[in-house]
C-alpha cells in the first residue's frame, strides 16, 4: 500500500493555530464572566474577530455592562474589548 502526501487541490493544508488561540481566549472570557461577581452574564455572547474581543447579549443593568468589560479586559490574551451588550430585562422595554 502507498500513502500519498495530504493535500488540497494539490496544496499543502494548513493547519491555523490561530484559530485554537482564539477559540481558548473566547472560552477564557466566557469563563471568566461565568465565575466574576456583579454581572449574570448567562445571555452574553463572546466572540473574537480580529484580535479584539466582542460581547454581544442582553444584561439587567447598566452596571453590569460595565463589569463586563473590565472582567473581559483582564483575561490574558486580550488585547481589546468592543462591548455590544444591551440593557434588557423585565420592564425595560414595555414602552414600546
Amino acid at each position: 500500500m502507498v500513502f500519498k502526501e495530504q493535500t488540497f487541490h494539490g496544496l499543502e493544508p494548513e493547519i491555523d493555530a490561530e484559530i485554537a488561540n482564539r477559540a481558548s481566549v473566547e472560552a477564557a472570557v466566557a469563563n471568566a464572566l461565568a465565575i466574576a461577581g456583579g454581572i449574570d452574564a448567562s445571555d452574553v455572547e463572546v466572540t473574537m474577530d480580529e484580535g479584539q474581543i466582542v460581547l454581544t447579549g442582553i444584561v439587567g443593568t447598566v452596571g453590569e455592562i460595565e463589569r463586563a468589560t473590565a472582567v473581559a479586559k483582564a483575561v490574558e490574551g486580550v488585547q481589546s474589548v468592543q462591548n455590544r451588550i444591551l440593557l434588557g430585562g423585565p420592564g425595560v422595554n414595555d414602552a414600546f
